[in-house]
């Protein structure tokens, strides 16, 4: 809960009051999905393919508002970005559900040891019951739609709670949810930092949080409590490797799109650019030429997205201040910062040291800091040296090149001569490692995510089990002498 400086006693008290209710009621609703969800036994493809209609319809009937709402959160968002990077991928996710959810239904028949045969195994998906979806502000319906998708098509009842710095898009889909769905198997929690907290202590059967790396070790120790399993999908320094000078023009392109998208606001935006000693100045003209190219008149411009609020804002600037005191700060367009829209122009960032808050931080803006390095082992060895990223990006043109740095380096993802675009991909899992999160979903992996995978050995009429009991005897022996040599 954010308390500010001139707030009254009983203001304070009164935000308590409504915490304390929201968290009773949201207790209440979650013992209600929970009992029912033990009642259900399992969920038949016809519900699972219901629900997951029902969400497509709450994003395609309500698309405008949708794009107003967090648009209203953000300042200004371009309606076209929310579309590209909420809606569509949104819509995607579902139409992979719908396709394929019915084949991740049926049971996997796996091996069975020679010495059991004819006996048979197989695995069982069914599903985990109630899953708690803590989604951020930064894409507020996609990872809300993601996890609510994969948690569906697993058969599974969610709860939902979103994030306080996009109440406009908390409001609506707070009003619009219901009408799509019975609150006992999808349902909206609002509130602040006490029912948050509140939130993650339920014991779910399992919980995904999306948001950063310092909140989801809180997430994580609340969880421990009940022994709920966690997906955990969280930030850092996702690193860009530029390895030679004649890629650097279609770098700089795809980089760029990637950082510039809802204004570097976004988790796997490219952090901070790694390139050959010499290069960092053609690097700053090329992004000068790309920023007049795609954003012109880039301070009054409808596509380019404001940071989120002061916080965040007043965060950013402090960091480029921290850093001009021994840095360069390049400006790639005329524009100003505005504190009171939240618009802040891209710079790029060099000779930064590297105990900066730039280079230790996730930015989380349109600023890129660039880090020469003499060779590519050294790039390699700068990247592994620190937490492990969620994404990576190498750009290059030699096979081999690129294929060390994806054998030496650890990360959640990879795009190559690319940035952002692995997470749109549905049969490849998203999610982090180490610092950067833990489990994944999308597509298949998703419904695995969400889903209990019983295993299940059937007993064959006629079996030689019994020779497996006391007394042991000839017969026995014989059988382990055979077995063990094996």
């Amino acid at each position: 809960m954010s308390i500010t400086d001139n707030q009254t006693s009983d203001e304070i008290i009164s935000e308590k009051d409504n915490s304390n209710g929201l968290i009773q009621s949201m207790t209440e609703q979650f013992w209600q999905m929970y009992q029912l969800s033990r009642q259900q036994g399992d969920v038949s493809w016809q519900h699972r393919l219901h629900q997951l209609e029902q969400l497509k319809k709450l994003i395609s009937d309500n698309t405008d508002a949708i794009c107003h709402a967090i648009s209203q959160d953000f300042g200004h968002r371009s309606h076209d970005e929310t579309i590209m990077v909420d809606i569509f991928p949104s819509l995607e996710g579902i139409r992979h559900a719908k396709k394929h959810g019915k084949d991740w239904m049926k049971p996997q028949k796996v091996s069975t040891g020679k010495w059991f045969l004819p006996a048979s195994s197989h695995i069982q998906s069914q599903p985990l019951g109630v899953v708690g979806i803590m989604s951020p502000w930064n894409y507020p319906l996609n990872l809300v739609a993601g996890p609510l998708t994969a948690a569906l098509v697993a058969g599974n009842r969610a709860m939902i709670k979103v994030s306080e710095y996009s109440p406009n898009f908390a409001h609506w889909l707070a009003k619009t949810l219901p009408v799509y769905f019975d609150k006992d198997e999808v349902c909206l929690v609002q509130g602040e930092l006490q029912v948050a907290q509140a939130f993650s202590k339920l014991p779910f059967d399992h919980l995904l949080f999306t948001g950063s790396t310092s909140v989801g070790k809180h997430i994580m120790r609340a969880a421990a409590d009940n022994l709920t399993p966690v997906t955990l999908e969280l930030g850092g320094k996702s690193p860009v490797i530029i390895i030679d000078k004649d890629i650097l023009p279609h770098a700089v392109n795809r980089i760029w799109t990637g950082k510039m998208m809802n204004s570097g606001q976004t988790c796997i935006a490219p952090d901070y650019v790694l390139l050959p000693d010499g290069l960092q100045d053609e690097f700053i003209g090329l992004s000068k030429k790309w920023m007049s190219k795609h954003y012109p008149k880039i301070g009054d411009n409808e596509d380019v997205t404001f940071i989120i609020n002061h916080k965040q804002f007043d965060r950013i600037h402090d960091h480029l201040k921290q850093a001009q005191k021994q840095a360069c700060v390049h400006k790639l367009t005329t524009a100003t910062a505005n504190r009171a829209t939240g618009f802040m122009p891209p710079v790029v960032v060099t000779e930064l040291s590297q105990d900066s808050l730039l280079l230790t931080e996730e930015i989380f803006g349109p600023v890129l800091p660039l880090v020469g390095y003499d060779s590519l082992d050294d790039a390699i060895d700068y990247v592994n040296a620190r937490p492990r990223p969620l994404a990576l990006y190498p750009f290059g043109q030699d096979d081999g090149m690129i294929e060390r740095i994806l054998q030496r380096t650890v990360s959640g993802g990879v795009s190559i001569n690319e940035t952002i675009y692995h997470v749109a991909q549905h049969d490849l899992p998203f999610g982090g490692v180490g610092a950067s999160g833990m489990g994944h979903y999308h597509g298949k992996h998703g419904f695995d995510t969400f889903s209990h995978q019983k295993a299940v050995f059937r007993q064959a009429k006629v079996n030689f089990v019994d020779v497996l009991q006391p007394p042991y005897g000839k017969v026995f022996d014989k059988l382990m002498k055979v077995a063990v040599r094996w």
